[in-house]
């Protein structure tokens, strides 16, 4: 997926992600709407995700999130999601531990931590819902998170 966010692949894994969020929380995450990939990346919220590998490797940011990470889309999806989120070992510690428990129990809601952005601005994301990715047949593709709110640090 290195074309951007409306290449055909990034459309259906958007398409996933949408359908994804709606069967593991029960929730909608967009309106009904015949352009997911468009609404998606016009969302007014942050939108992530990150694949499966060892060391998971984002795979999509809306355009808040590209904004709020201040990233182009091409740069985002090569970043590990860990550069997401400061070194620090107490940080890292509590992002792997939410990502653990994510992925036992389908989602977690009202999650709160700090994030800084390829700049190096930290802010606070609050109200975030991780939730695994899967798709129809129930295999897991990665995680996502939904950012409810930001307060810069």
């Amino acid at each position: 997926m290195t074309v951007g966010w409306n290449s055909p692949e990034a459309a259906a894994y958007a398409a996933t992600l949408v359908e994804s969020f709606r069967r593991i929380t029960a929730l909608p995450l967009l309106p009904d709407a015949t352009d997911l990939a468009a609404a998606l990346w016009h969302h007014p919220n942050p939108v992530v995700s990150h694949g499966t590998e060892a060391d998971p490797i984002f795979r999509y940011g809306n355009a808040a999130a590209l904004a709020l990470w201040q990233m182009s889309w091409a740069d985002f999806i090569r970043l590990p999601s860990r550069h997401s989120a400061e070194a620090d070992g107490e940080i890292q510690s509590d992002r792997a531990a939410l990502l653990a428990r994510a992925l036992q129990t389908g989602f977690v809601a009202d999650y709160q931590g700090i994030r800084v952005s390829a700049l190096g601005q930290r802010f606070l994301i609050r109200d975030t819902i991780l939730w695994t990715v899967t798709d129809r047949s129930g295999q897991t593709l990665g995680q996502a998170a939904l950012i409810g709110r930001v307060e810069p640090l």
